[in-house]
């Protein structure tokens, strides 16, 4: 590896082991019944259908996840990033970390951690109900403070002492995709900060020399949402993020930084614009993403604005480029604390975001991410 640490995140819906994803999924394979179903819709940039150089695998299947982990590690990528999911007071989608990877004779050849996808649940999942239903909350992400309580535990004792769970200074990495819903679980920024007071006190107690909490960055925003009453409500969120203790950002996708539309060469110009100026303002490390693509039209049958075009393999060569340059600068400048770049994504079909080999452009993406990030 030249330096870096190439974290992908990996979508675990592609496996029918879970039964509530049945929900959305009847099937009974996961959400490769719906990147089955995509034919060509005739808009523009549509590349669709694609079929995976592997077939509708079940990543949940330890054999299977082998596979990818030799293939992953063998094109520089040696982090995944696993999606996780507290629904209904028990997790969700689960089986793709704990029986695929965690359970592959290989898995030691790779990090991983987690991100607590704490989003709300709804039709976005459920082709058959998504044009018309989508705003429909099917579980809330938002838990309470004593069920968070209870997922450190599980996660302090599940995941954090796995040997090969990633780590930056010693302390596990432990990220949160939606910052306003983890706020909703303890009411306030006050009592949100006792939370990961208490997470940190639980990881030390536990034999680590702390947590490193890191939240998904959704761009610049003023706190107006925060309820009345809170101490920071109305400040910007750069503030709040130092308020809290947040140890960094990164981003799960271009999206949260740019308008993620159009050409894929123009949006990479204006994602490092943004990410310079966000990491100069920034009081905690602004850890870079590299974007594959976006075209979540595969979930619906109408069509949705947000498709970007270009994304071949050589331009997202050069995008990976620019990201390094961007992480040499900040690594340099002692602002990148772990020579961390995370990536959208291992096998997000149904965003049109991933690595994995399609018959489109084969191995094509891979073979950029080991030009540019390994010897």
């Amino acid at each position: 590896m030249k330096n870096y640490d190439i974290a992908a995140f990996i979508w675990p819906s592609y496996t029918g082991d879970e039964p509530r994803s049945r929900i959305f999924w009847p099937e009974g394979y996961g959400e490769w019944q719906t990147v089955k179903a995509m034919t060509d819709k005739g808009y523009k940039g549509c590349r669709w259908p694609r079929i995976p150089v592997w077939g509708y695998v079940n990543e949940a299947d330890s054999r299977v996840m082998e596979m990818q982990i030799d293939c992953a590690v063998s094109y520089g990528v040696n982090v995944f990033i696993y999606d996780w999911y507290w629904y209904d007071n028990r997790p969700f989608l689960e089986n793709c970390l704990n029986d695929g990877f965690l359970k592959a004779r290989n898995n030691k050849d790779m990090k991983f951690y987690l991100m607590w996808a704490n989003h709300d649940a709804t039709y976005l999942w459920d082709k058959r109900n998504s044009d018309k239903l989508l705003d429909t909350v099917v579980w809330r992400g938002a838990v309470t403070p004593e069920i968070f309580s209870n997922i450190c535990d599980r996660t302090i004792d599940k995941y954090f002492k796995q040997e090969n769970y990633y780590k930056i200074g010693g302390c596990p990495v432990y990220m949160i995709f939606d910052f306003d819903n983890f706020i909703r679980t303890f009411g306030s920024t006050e009592k949100a900060r006792e939370g990961i007071s208490l997470f940190r006190k639980k990881t030390v107690d536990a034999g680590f020399p702390g947590l490193h909490f890191q939240v998904v960055y959704w761009g610049e925003h003023y706190c107006n949402g925060l309820p009345d009453g809170d101490i920071n409500k109305g400040k910007h969120i750069y503030d709040v993020y130092s308020y809290l203790g947040i140890d960094s950002v990164t981003n799960y996708n271009w999206g949260g930084s740019v308008y993620f539309d159009g050409d894929y060469k123009e949006l990479t110009k204006n994602y490092i614009e943004a990410t310079e100026k966000a990491s100069e303002k920034l009081t905690v490390p602004f850890y870079p993403n590299i974007s594959v693509g976006w075209d979540n039209n595969v979930r619906f049958y109408g069509f949705r604005e947000g498709v970007v075009e270009n994304n071949t393999p050589e331009n997202f060569k050069s995008a990976c480029e620019a990201v390094k340059d961007f992480a040499d600068k900040s690594m340099k400048k002692g602002i990148m604390k772990a020579p961390l770049i995370t990536v959208n994504s291992w096998n997000e079909w149904t965003e049109t975001s991933y690595l994995q080999p399609d018959d489109l452009y084969g191995y094509g993406y891979l073979e950029a991410i080991k030009d540019i990030f390994t010897d």
